[in-house]
């Protein structure tokens, strides 16, 4: 599928809405005392609640009637065939435990896949009421109605940056133990914010986010977003990230090889 221009401003008009959409379902949960949570596992705690279920439904009943012919992949509800070449990739509420624990660190993440990895990526925080979207070549955060172009910022060495996970044990003992090689060597790590983190880097406020164990709707939104504010995101061997795994995301290309020389021999 050629994505003409006029498709891109379509694309970029959808995925808006869709958001515009997902945050109307979930922000009246979000420190509501009615707000309840379910585990998806009999083992451990993956909590789900209604409204990431309710924004998912709500994003899909927008493209149904605007994007009909496009699949869709969303964590709540599964996979949609399509007809075309685009895949919408839907995470309604992205850090459902911060949700539920009242931290506005949580987003809605959407992107849209052409086959090869995303060409278009949102994320969207509503309690905050910030709005990051990119693609195309260009990248922009919204905020109270004004909108900004965004870039990342130079980095280049590991001894200059911020690192960024949600969990401190990352995924496995061998990739905690290849993420702490690379936390051993940066200037300052935080933990616990979600797709936020990926937000922080697409505006030049970070520069490295490292996790394992993700999935495609996990990603996909913050990899287009970090890409066209000038970034890049790969697995942990330098492939392509799209389809989720492990995960390295930077500002700046010194600082990423300087994370996979550490990262490399703990990769799947």
């Amino acid at each position: 599928m050629a994505i003409t221009p006029k498709l891109q401003q379509e694309l970029w008009k959808v995925a808006s809405d869709l958001a515009d959409v997902a945050v109307r379902e979930c922000l009246p949960f979000f420190r509501s005392e009615d707000l309840r949570a379910s585990s998806k596992t009999a083992e451990g705690f993956d909590p789900v609640t209604m409204a990431d279920r309710e924004a998912e439904k709500a994003m899909r009943a927008v493209l149904a009637l605007r994007r009909p012919d496009d699949a869709i992949l969303g964590e709540e509800f599964g996979t949609q065939g399509g007809t075309t070449d685009l895949t919408w990739v839907l995470d309604p509420i992205d850090g459902t435990r911060a949700f539920i624990c009242g931290a506005p660190t949580w987003g809605i993440l959407i992107g849209v896949d052409a086959g090869e990895g995303p060409i278009l990526g949102l994320i969207d925080q509503p309690h905050i009421g910030e709005r990051f979207i990119g693609g195309f070549g260009r990248a922009e955060v919204r905020r109270n109605g004004n909108a900004r172009d965004i870039r990342t910022r130079p980095c280049t060495s590991l001894a200059d940056a911020t690192l960024f996970t949600t969990y401190p044990e990352v995924g496995s003992m061998t990739e905690r133990t290849g993420f702490e090689a690379v936390r051993d060597r940066v200037k300052l790590t935080r933990y616990s914010l979600d797709c936020y983190a990926y937000a922080l880097i697409a505006m030049g406020q970070a520069d490295l986010v490292i996790e394992a164990g993700l999935q495609a709707y996990d990603i996909q939104g913050p990899q287009a977003v970090i890409e066209a504010a000038g970034g890049i995101v790969t697995n942990w061997t330098g492939g392509s990230a799209h389809e989720g795994g492990q995960i390295v995301a930077a500002g700046d290309p010194r600082v990423h090889a300087a994370a996979l020389d550490l990262l490399a021999p703990y990769a799947d």
